[in-house]
């Protein structure tokens, strides 16, 4: 027994001597052993890179919100009358439903669950993250035990819907280790994810069996460094401006779609950029129906607007006489017609009329005078059917239909060739900024917080000039002309402050299976404009799919509300002056029927109004325009009364003004010829009556050069194109 004894001890004696020596037992080394047991490491959080405006205002950031866990293991409780773990499983879940997405017996299931393997907490997951210091409270005033919160960063959307499609979102996603990191789903949240996302510090430290810092022990800290902050173009308080007005167009006309997009004409630079429908960032609400940038990532047949373009290739090839006339209605190739959106046209009309009318059958000659080939060429030279190149991602190019000849026609006015809106307005910065085209971009600058380092700057990208300083020049005042002149259909654009050139836009909506949509309420309305005229600091492009009218209501009316509100807004804001140029402001024209004819005249003509007065009875039985109707001054006004007509001097009257006052005075007059008044068979002052044969001739400035015009009204029609 002795000897068994003595052996143990010194085989005892020699192990431990062995262990002392090495340092190893079992093939591990103790020392790391003990480290492994003592040392505890705990993960310091980054912050995730900030996305703020071109001010510096925040449009993203991170902020405080807590993660819940269960304690559930009874190791965790000292005393059982303090109890540090949860003890009645349904209790804890039939409360916590009331405060998270998970019901009762979901939560009932987790904890069982873990309790059964013994371990010592538990997560909620997604249900238990995110959760606000409000929520917190309520949820520790039930006293639960066990129930314990750790702080924790939530991506916080402050503005809500906010240029959201461009902004994105990101997400917690938990790793294979139980952790939760934010990743960006969608939009500059996706793109830049790599340089938003911070990397994690940590303290490292000694710690007795249970887990608590030691004292006087020495705490090793790595502290974590937060993501990069993103600087965008983008001005938050003019993308507060066109969301308000999208949010107004879509409560009064319930369009399927809208886009819009503001730019600084100079640069190039994203100001605002929004579409509809959207989704709020912080809930996802509203995300299911559409993932994609309408902005960049979809291509729509631009309509009207593509005219822009073809009327500049026109100057710039000196091919364009905006006083030559042609026949407008209709134009015919290899047995393919084209009509203008009127159908029938306006007879011969100038080139310039034309452009102002929207007439599809002028670009066709245009096409006609400066060749498929080198329209085509002018097309691509404006960026079309490739991509700009903005810092935005799966942006779309979009297709130059040309194949054939009829193809090259319809290019001109828009229809057949897709484009993306922001193309749209990448073209015409070249119109705005005297040829010079410049790239659209949304990021300004990339900045590292921790050091304040600009880690990336964007400079402005000029493009190869398409046309030159003067063919922009002349280009931009024909489009304010169709704001201004008579004939124009972008009148509604009409700034009270500002002046606007631009052109409409009224295109058709491809079926999926084939053919376009036909109605009023199933087209695609849209303006590209910019403001000033004289300085243009501006570009807006809207489009609206298929809003819903009233009968007195035009396409362009929701795209006129957007576009007006925010560049008139936006001009404000900038500082923008506005010119002091004459320009005439339109009058609603009064009813006057019932109302003595000579006062009626009178106050017509004291607001600059030109009356034809027809009949001689005293007070007015009938007027042209309609009570409400826009009129600029120094248009015509017709009331008439009973008895007596005495014809008037028609010289220089146009045809629209003759054929109003025949069809009021119900006088057979036999009308030869196109333009205006140069013959009139009777003279001024004879009496006429129902019986009286009148001939009158017109004749267009070409056929003779001692003509002068005389204006017509500005009726406000409702625009076609």
């Amino acid at each position: 027994m002795f000897l068994f004894y003595g052996g143990l001890f010194f085989i005892l004696l020699g192990r431990f001597v062995f262990i002392q020596v090495t340092g190893v037992a079992e093939g591990q080394v103790l020392s790391a052993r003990a480290e492994s047991k003592y040392n505890r490491e705990q993960v310091l959080q980054a912050s995730r890179g900030k996305i703020v405006d071109r001010n510096g205002e925040v449009i993203v950031q991170d902020t405080l919100s807590y993660k819940m866990i269960a304690v559930i293991s009874p190791k965790a409780t000292e005393n059982i009358k303090l109890p540090r773990h949860v003890i009645d499983t349904k209790e804890t879940a039939q409360v916590l439903s009331q405060y998270i997405d998970m019901t009762e017996q979901e939560i009932v299931d987790l904890l069982n669950k873990n309790i059964e393997k013994e371990r010592y907490q538990v997560e909620f997951g997604k249900a238990g993250r995110d959760i606000s210091h409000k929520e917190m409270n309520e949820i520790k005033a039930h006293k639960l035990p066990g129930i314990i919160f750790v702080q924790d960063l939530k991506r916080l959307y402050p503005n809500g819907q906010f240029a959201s499609h461009l902004i994105g979102f990101a997400l917690k996603e938990e790793k294979e280790d139980g952790e939760a990191e934010t990743v960006g789903k969608m939009g500059l949240e996706y793109i830049y994810d790599k340089q938003l996302t911070g990397t994690p510090g940590k303290v490292e430290f000694k710690s007795d069996t249970k887990g608590f810092l030691l004292p006087n022990a020495e705490k090793m800290v790595t502290e974590p460094q937060d993501g990069q902050d993103i600087y965008l173009t983008i001005d938050k308080t003019i993308q507060n401006f066109l969301e308000d007005a999208l949010n107004n167009a879509e409560e009064k006309f319930n369009p399927e779609k809208m886009t819009a997009i503001v730019a600084n004409a100079k640069t190039g630079e994203i100001l605002a950029m929004s579409q509809r429908p959207t989704f709020e960032p912080n809930t996802r609400e509203g995300l299911s129906t559409n993932w994609l940038n309408e902005a960049t990532e979809q291509t729509i047949e631009p309509g009207s607007t593509m005219k822009i373009f073809t009327l500049a290739a026109a100057i710039e090839e000196g091919v364009w006489d905006p006083n030559a006339y042609y026949k407008s209605g209709s134009y015919t190739l290899f047995g393919d017609t084209i009509r203008d959106h009127n159908v029938y046209g306006w007879g011969q009309i100038t080139y310039l009329e034309g452009f102002q009318r929207s007439s599809n059958v002028s670009m066709a000659y245009l096409l006609n005078r400066m060749g498929d080939e080198t329209f085509i060429d002018y097309i691509h030279r404006f960026g079309f059917g490739e991509k700009t190149g903005i810092d935005l991602p799966n942006e779309a190019t979009g297709t130059v239909l040309d194949t054939y000849p009829l193809n090259r026609v319809t290019t001109t006015y828009g229809q057949g060739t897709t484009v993306t809106p922001i193309q749209m307005v990448q073209g015409m910065t070249a119109i705005a900024n005297k040829g010079k085209m410049m790239q659209p971009y949304v990021i300004d600058k990339i900045v590292d917080p921790n050091t304040g380092e600009v880690l990336s700057n964007h400079k402005q990208t000029e493009k190869e000039s398409p046309i030159s300083a003067e063919t922009a020049d002349k280009v931009k005042e024909i489009l304010a002309s169709t704001v201004t002149s008579e004939f124009g259909t972008a009148k509604r654009f009409k700034l009270d402050e500002y002046t606007t050139a631009g052109k409409t836009g009224t295109a058709q909506i491809a079926k999926p299976g084939g053919g376009y949509y036909w109605g009023r309420e199933l087209f695609l309305y849209s303006f590209l404009g910019m403001a000033p005229v004289e300085d243009p600091q501006l570009i807006v492009y809207v489009t609206v799919h298929k809003p819903r009218l009233e009968l007195t209501e035009s396409g362009t009316q929701p795209v006129a509300d957007i576009f007006n509100a925010v560049t008139e807004k936006s001009l404000k804001y900038l500082n923008v002056q506005p010119e002091n140029l004459e320009i005439a402001t339109p009058i609603e024209m009064p009813n006057v029927v019932g109302k003595n004819m000579i006062e009626s005249q009178s106050m017509l003509e004291s607001q600059g109004l030109k009356t034809v007065i027809i009949g001689q009875s005293e007070n007015v039985l009938e007027q042209y325009p309609a009570v409400g109707t826009s009129i600029i001054p120094r248009g015509t006004v017709f009331i008439k009364g009973e008895g007596e007509i005495q014809l008037p001097n028609f010289s220089g009257w146009s045809k629209r003004n003759l054929m109003v006052y025949k069809s009021l005075a119900n006088l057979p007059i036999e009308i030869i010829g196109e333009g205006f008044v140069t013959e009139q068979s009777l003279t001024a002052g004879s009496i006429v009556s129902t019986d009286t044969p009148i001939v009158v001739k017109l004749a267009t400035p070409e056929e003779t050069s001692n003509v002068a015009p005389i204006e017509e009204e500005l009726v406000e029609e409702l625009p076609q194109d």
